[in-house]
């Protein structure tokens, strides 16, 4: 439970703040350098995510019933644009997610967010490395796909069809999993729980790690790949123990997405979560067309914890919760 603080001072000292500073300004140059758009668009905005593991924070204006929405990300309101024919884009941008605090986690953060047009994945990768090589000095990255990274640490094929009873057996081996890898009974929701709890941690701390090609049933809004359809070209990057970025080559079909909406809004039914509408005007971008492009979300306060070697978004962030 959230204990507001009575401190005035800031979260994060001087130093910190200073180095926060220099790295937004070296993103803006790094972006301008390469002919790429700032944009700026509404936090608070008519509709969120139906994603089921995200949840958006929610608001009502004086003398309107509507409930309007603070965004988890400015991703449906930035392929408006790219739609519109705004070229390559990007926004440095406050973003709200109701999730539990924590030291990688304040409801209130900075999101770092871009789209290519005529980019590959892999192309948004590789600039996503010259960037991190940029703030923090990074070495070469690892690239590894997902099903790689389940065949290296925990030696079995998530792409298989018995992949569900093969990782819940597999997770025996790890006793504060054991139990809760056995009652659930959805696949993607315990794959997620050993990548996040096995794999992560697992990965060399040293090297930048993109995993790549996750399940197509975790596509989110990214194309599915065309050399196999079992997987999704969509890609995360992780290093020095924290995940700094999730992307896709995004999906551009609007019916497959409305598709893939309905899909979350089943999901979230059986999580027993709220019910989210999907936004329609994203849809009909969509449908108006959207330019080949790939896109990532990068988090950027964790960027500076990792320049500034902190252990607690807290220390990198002017007021945290706490202290807002």
């Amino acid at each position: 439970m959230l204990q507001p603080s009575d401190a005035w001072q800031p979260s994060a000292d001087r130093a910190t703040l200073q180095q926060r500073a220099a790295m937004l300004r070296q993103v803006r140059e790094f972006f301008y350098d390469r002919n790429v758009l700032e944009v700026d668009t509404p936090v608070l905005a008519r509709f969120g995510v139906t994603d089921p593991h995200l949840s958006n924070l929610t608001t009502v204006l004086t003398g309107d019933n509507h409930r309007w929405v603070l965004q988890t990300s400015p991703e449906y309101a930035m392929k408006r644009l790219l739609a519109a024919g705004s070229g390559c884009i990007y926004q440095l941008s406050k973003v709200f997610r109701d999730d539990e605090q924590s030291s990688r986690h304040n409801p209130e953060f900075t999101l770092l967010e871009w789209y290519r047009v005529g980019f590959s994945a892999a192309q948004l990768m590789h600039e996503l490395e010259q960037l991190l090589q940029l703030l923090l000095g990074a070495p070469a990255a690892c690239y590894l796909t997902y099903q790689q990274a389940f065949e290296r640490y925990l030696h079995l094929d998530p792409l298989a069809a018995d992949s569900h009873s093969t990782l819940q057996r597999a997770l025996q081996d790890y006793p504060p999993l054991a139990e809760l890898a056995q009652r659930e009974s959805d696949r993607d929701t315990l794959q997620q729980l050993a990548m996040a709890s096995v794999i992560e941690p697992a990965l060399d701390p040293s090297i930048p790690t993109f995993i790549t090609h996750y399940p197509a049933s975790q596509a989110a809004l990214a194309q599915l790949a065309p050399d196999d359809d079992r997987v999704a070209e969509r890609f995360e990057l992780f290093y020095r123990g924290l995940e700094l970025a999730n992307g896709y080559h995004e999906l551009t079909d609007a019916k497959l997405q409305q598709q893939r909406f309905l899909a979350d809004q089943q999901q979230r039914r059986q999580l027993q979560r709220p019910h989210a509408i999907s936004d329609p005007r994203l849809i009909a971008a969509l449908d108006h067309g959207l330019p080949d492009c790939s896109g990532v979300a990068v988090g950027f306060d964790r960027l500076v914890m990792l320049r500034c070697h902190k252990q607690h978004i807290q220390q990198v962030l002017p007021f945290a919760i706490d202290r807002a």
